[in-house]
C-alpha cells in the first residue's frame, strides 16, 4: 500500500468514477437547500434526497461526489476519545435508476484493489443475512472467498428510516492488522478496532409501507458512502483522524500558537483534539454563510466557537486566536474549496468576533458559575446539583452556553437540572411567540389547487403578456368564477410578473379581460415554484379559462429595478471603501427604498457613507450599461460574478453585470442602464445582529421625495421657533441649547442647595451599632444627581457612619447607601444594604461596598423601608 494524501485521496476516488461515466458533482453548501428535515447537511446522500425521491430529474443518472458534513450528536465525546469529530468529508457514488449491484461491488472492489493497491485479503465484506444475491455477486463476479463474507442482521446491514425507499447494505471492513490485537473472530475484531468498516454500499430496492410489507421498486438505485478521513487512516497506516496529514498540519499550527506538543500530556491533548476538529468545521460553516446566532444552525456555529475558544484558555491561550488556524485549515483544503480563499478574509473576521464576543462573556459566566459552585460546595447535605434556574440566569443574562456549563461542571462531578432549565427557556420562547405575529403559508387547499400547474415567466423582456387563467382559489377554495370586489388568487400561463424572491417584492399591475378588470397587489411563488398572483376583482368578473392581458405597473417595477440595481453597485462600493470581508447578508427593494445587510463588524463612520454614496453616485452619473445573461456556471465564475453565501445555484445561472463595477448572480429585475437610476441617497446606517450592519437607501424619484420631506422639516421648524428665514434654524438652535445647558446648571445648583439645608440635622438620632453611627433621611425634589452630591458631603463631614438618603424628585425616587470605611472594614457592604431596603419599596439595585443606589418602585413604602435601616445593618456588623 503507497501512502497517499487526504488530498490526493479524494481525487483519485472521483476521477475513478469520472471514468465510470459519473457526473462529478461540486459539495454542497452545509445549509440545506430547500429541505428543511436537517439541520446541517450531515451524509452525502442528503443533498440528492431529490434525485432519490423523483422530486427532481438528476442531471446524469450517475453521479459522483466529496461532500462536506457536520454531525454533532456525539460533540460532548469530541476531543476525549480520538475517534469522534464533529466535521467529515464523505466520498460517494450514486445510481438514480441506471446501474446496480453489479457494477457497485465490482466498482468499490477494483478502486480499493487495483487503484489504491489495498491487498484483497486484508478486505472482509459484510452483506444483509437474506441478501444472497449481494453474496452470490460478491464471491462469483467480485472474487471474494465465501469465508470472507459475513451475513449480519438487519440492525447491522439493512438501511431504512420509517415508510418508504429502503434495502440491503453490504459494507466494505479493513483489517488494520496484529498491532491493534488478536484475530478470533470477525466480531471480535472489530470490537478492538482491528476491524474497521471503511465502505457502505446501500442497495435501494425495496418500498416499506410502513407496517412492515416490503415490495420491489420498479426503479433501483444505489447510494454509497466512505468517509475521507477514515480512508486516509488506512492509506497512512495512522490510529485515528487526527494523524492524517491535513488535519496533523492544523494541530501542529495549534500547538505551535499554544506552545505545546501533542502526546505530552493527556488532558493538554483533549484540548488540541477538540480545537482541532471544531475549527475544521466552524471554518466551512461560516464559509458556507452560516453566522453566529442563540439558534439554529448558528447556535451549533457558537456552540462549537465558545467550546474550542474555552479549550484555548485551559492551554494557556487568553486571547483570540482561533482566526489565526484559519489559515491553516484554508490552506489544507484549498484543491478542493478554493471559494474558501475568496473567502478568507470574511471567514476570519467572523470567527474573531465571535471569539472577542465570548472573551467578554466568559469571564463574568466563569465568575458566576465559580459562586454557583461554592454554594453547592458549602451545602453537603444534598446531592451536588446546579439548579435549572440558575442554568437560565447563566444562559440568559450572562450569554454562558449550557453546553459548556454542562461540560465545566462534569468535569467537577456536579449534575445539572436540565428538565427545569428547558422549562424555562421554553417558557421564554412561548412568550416571544405570543408577541410576534404569526406568519402563515399556503393552506393545504391551496397547494393542491396549484399542484402540477406551472407559468412561463417573460417578464424579463416583456412588461405585458396574452396569458390564459389555469386556477383561482378564493376563501382557500378553487373556484371557476370571482366578481366584483372578490379577493382571489390567479395562477397565469403566461405571466409578466416577478414573484418576490430574491430579495425583491413582487410586481403589481392589471389583469383584464374587456371592461372586467383584476388589480394584482402582489405576486409569490409557493414551495413548488409556482408563481401566483394575489388580486382584488375591481369591476366584473372573471372564469377559469379566460384569456386575458396582464399588464406590470411600469412605474412601480422601473422604481424597483432601480434600488435593486443600486443594491449591487453599493455592495461594489462598500467592498471597496471598507474592504473585501464585506459580503450580502441580505437585501430587500421595492419600489421605495433599498435596504442592504452587509458583513462588517463596526459602525461605518460618516466619512465611510460620503464616500460610499459618492462612488455610487459617480456610477450613476457614468451611464454604466448593465448587461444580464444566461451563463454556465464555471463560466460565471471565471467572470467573477459573486453569489450569495450558502445559496445551491444550478448549472446554468442569470448573471447581471455593470460594467468593470460589479458583477452578481442574481435572479431579479434590474435597468439596462445606471443613468436610469437618477441619484442615490444613504437616508440610514444601522446594527441588525453582530457582525452584520444595514444600510437603506433611496434612488430616483424617491431621492426628490426624501428631500422635499426635509425641506418641509426644516420649514415647520423654523415656524415653531418663529424664524423668517429658515436658513437661521441650526444657529438659533445651537443657541437655545447652550440656555438650556446654563439653566439646568443654575437647577443643579438650586437642588444641590436645598439638600443639604434638608441635611443639615439628618446624623441628629443617629444609632450606634457596633461603634458606627448609622442613619437615614428623606430629601424632597431631590434628582439623582444632586442624592450623589450630598453623599459626596456626608463623607467630607463624618466618620465612621452607614447612611442611607432618599431623593424623590417628579415622582421618582433613589435610595443612595454609603458605608464609611471604618463601616466597611466591619463587614458594612452599602450594596446588599441598599438591595434590601429598596425590596421594601419595591425597587432594585446595588454597588460597591462603600456607595451604592438603586430605583424606588413605590414612594409610599419610603418611610417603611428607612426604619428597616438599623435592623439590616445589625444583622451585617452587629
Amino acid at each position: 500500500m503507497k501512502w497517499t494524501g487526504l488530498n490526493d485521496l479524494r481525487e483519485s476516488y472521483l476521477k475513478f468514477f469520472e471514468s465510470k461515466g459519473h457526473l462529478r458533482m461540486a459539495s454542497a453548501p452545509l445549509v440545506p437547500q430547500g429541505d428543511n428535515s436537517v439541520l446541517l447537511i450531515n451524509a452525502g446522500m442528503t443533498p440528492l434526497k431529490k434525485y432519490f425521491q423523483g422530486i427532481e430529474e438528476p442531471p446524469r443518472h450517475r453521479v459522483t461526489t466529496c461532500q462536506k458534513c457536520i454531525r454533532t450528536p456525539d460533540i460532548d465525546n469530541v476531543g476525549k476519545t480520538a475517534r469522534h469529530g464533529t466535521y467529515f468529508e464523505m466520498l460517494g457514488n450514486f445510481s438514480f435508476g441506471d446501474y446496480f449491484k453489479h457494477e457497485a461491488t465490482a466498482w468499490a472492489w477494483e478502486y480499493l484493489t487495483k487503484v489504491l493497491e489495498i491487498p484483497e485479503d486484508r478486505l472482509w465484506v459484510t452483506i444483509y443475512e437474506e441478501d444472497d444475491e449481494a453474496g452470490d455477486i460478491w464471491a462469483n463476479e467480485v472474487g471474494v472467498p465465501r469465508d470472507r463474507i459475513i451475513k449480519l442482521g438487519k440492525a447491522d446491514n439493512f438501511w431504512e428510516h420509517g415508510s418508504g425507499p429502503c434495502g440491503p447494505c453490504s459494507e466494505i471492513h479493513f483489517d488494520r492488522g496484529e498491532k491493534y490485537g488478536p484475530f478470533e473472530s470477525f466480531e471480535q475484531a472489530g470490537e478492538c478496532d482491528r476491524i474497521i468498516e471503511i465502505w457502505n454500499l446501500v442497495f435501494t430496492q425495496f418500498d416499506n409501507d410502513g407496517k412492515g410489507n416490503y415490495t420491489q421498486l420498479a426503479t433501483k438505485n444505489i447510494d454509497t458512502g466512505m468517509g475521507l478521513e477514515r480512508l486516509a487512516c488506512v492509506m497512512q497506516d495512522v490510529d485515528n483522524l487526527f494523524e492524517v496529514d491535513t488535519i496533523q498540519n492544523i494541530m501542529k499550527k495549534i500547538c505551535s500558537v499554544a506552545g505545546v506538543n501533542y502526546h505530552d500530556d493527556p488532558t493538554t491533548d483533549v484540548s488540541i483534539r477538540v480545537i482541532t476538529d471544531h475549527i475544521r468545521s466552524t471554518t466551512f460553516m461560516v464559509g458556507d454563510g452560516i453566522r453566529p446566532s442563540n439558534e439554529g444552525r448558528g447556535y451549533v456555529l457558537r456552540r462549537l466557537l465558545r467550546r474550542a475558544a474555552r479549550h484555548g484558555r485551559m492551554l494557556g491561550v487568553n486571547r483570540p486566536f482561533l482566526y489565526e488556524i484559519c489559515d491553516t485549515v484554508i490552506n489544507e483544503n484549498l484543491t478542493a474549496y478554493p471559494e474558501l480563499d475568496e473567502k478568507r478574509e470574511y471567514i476570519k473576521k467572523v470567527i474573531k468576533t465571535e471569539e472577542e464576543s465570548f472573551a467578554k462573556t466568559v469571564d463574568k459566566g466563569m465568575q458566576i458559575l465559580g459562586e454557583f459552585i461554592k454554594e453547592l460546595s458549602a451545602d453537603d447535605t444534598r446531592k451536588p446539583i446546579l439548579s435549572g434556574e440558575n442554568l437560565f440566569k447563566l444562559h440568559d443574562t450572562y450569554g454562558f452556553p449550557i453546553d459548556l456549563t454542562r461540560e465545566i461542571l462534569q468535569e467537577k462531578n456536579i449534575g445539572i437540572d436540565e428538565e427545569r432549565f428547558f422549562e424555562l427557556m421554553n417558557e421564554q420562547k412561548a412568550k416571544a411567540r405570543s408577541n410576534q405575529a404569526f406568519k402563515g403559508g399556503w393552506d393545504e387547499a391551496t397547494a393542491n389547487a396549484l399542484s402540477g400547474l406551472t407559468t412561463t415567466f417573460v417578464g424579463y423582456k416583456s412588461l405585458t403578456a396574452d396569458s390564459k387563467i389555469l386556477a383561482m382559489i378564493k376563501d382557500g377554495e378553487v373556484t371557476d368564477v370571482c366578481n366584483e370586489g372578490d379577493e382571489v388568487t390567479v395562477v397565469l400561463d403566461i405571466t409578466p410578473f416577478y414573484a418576490e424572491s430574491g430579495g425583491q417584492v413582487g410586481d403589481c399591475g392589471t389583469i383584464t379581460a374587456g371592461e372586467n378588470v383584476m388589480q394584482v397587489i402582489d405576486t409569490k411563488k409557493t414551495g413548488a415554484g409556482q408563481f401566483i398572483c394575489n388580486c382584488h376583482v375591481e369591476s366584473g368578473c372573471f372564469y377559469t379559462d379566460d384569456s386575458v392581458k396582464s399588464a406590470v405597473d411600469e412605474k412601480k417595477r422601473m422604481a424597483t429595478a432601480r434600488n435593486h440595481t443600486c443594491a449591487h453597485l453599493l455592495q461594489a462600493a462598500l467592498r471597496k471603501v471598507l474592504g473585501d470581508h464585506v459580503h450580502q447578508a441580505g437585501s430587500f427593494v421595492d419600489p421605495y427604498r433599498c435596504r442592504f445587510d452587509f458583513s462588517h463588524f463596526s459602525a461605518v463612520t460618516p466619512e465611510e457613507l460620503e464616500k460610499i454614496e459618492m462612488l455610487v453616485n459617480d456610477w450613476i452619473l457614468a451611464g454604466i450599461p448593465v448587461v444580464t445573461e444566461e451563463l454556465p456556471i464555471e463560466e460565471a465564475r471565471k467572470k467573477g460574478a459573486m453569489a450569495l453565501f450558502g445559496e445551491k445555484y444550478g448549472d446554468i445561472v442569470r448573471v447581471v453585470q455593470a460594467g468593470d463595477v460589479s458583477t452578481e448572480f442574481c435572479g431579479g429585475t434590474h435597468l439596462d442602464n445606471t443613468a436610469k437610476a437618477g441619484l442615490f441617497k444613504i437616508i440610514s446606517e444601522t446594527s441588525v445582529a453582530s457582525g452584520v450592519r444595514r444600510i437603506e437607501a433611496v434612488t430616483g424619484y424617491n431621492v426628490l421625495s426624501a428631500y422635499d420631506q426635509t425641506k418641509a422639516m426644516v420649514t415647520n421648524i423654523a415656524q415653531v421657533l418663529k424664524i423668517a428665514n429658515p436658513t437661521a434654524v441650526m444657529q438659533k438652535c445651537e443657541n437655545m441649547m447652550n440656555e438650556m445647558h446654563a439653566m439646568q446648571a443654575e437647577i443643579d445648583r438650586l437642588n444641590g442647595i436645598i439638600s443639604m439645608s434638608q441635611m443639615k440635622n439628618v446624623t441628629e438620632g443617629a444609632t450606634e451599632v457596633n461603634g458606627i453611627k448609622v442613619f437615614s433621611a428623606m430629601l424632597s425634589g431631590v434628582t439623582g444627581d444632586s442624592l450623589r452630591k450630598a453623599g459626596d458631603k456626608l463623607k467630607d463631614a463624618n466618620d465612621s457612619f452607614i447612611a442611607v438618603l432618599a431623593g424623590v424628585s417628579d415622582g421618582k425616587g433613589n435610595f443612595l447607601c454609603i458605608a464609611s470605611p471604618e463601616a466597611v472594614a466591619k463587614g458594612a457592604n452599602a450594596g446588599k444594604i441598599v438591595k434590601e431596603i429598596a425590596a421594601i419599596a419595591g425597587g432594585k439595585g446595588g454597588g460597591k461596598p462603600d456607595t451604592a443606589m438603586a430605583g424606588i418602585a413605590d414612594v409610599t413604602k419610603i418611610d417603611e423601608a428607612l426604619l428597616a435601616l438599623t435592623d439590616i445593618v445589625k444583622n451585617m456588623i452587629g
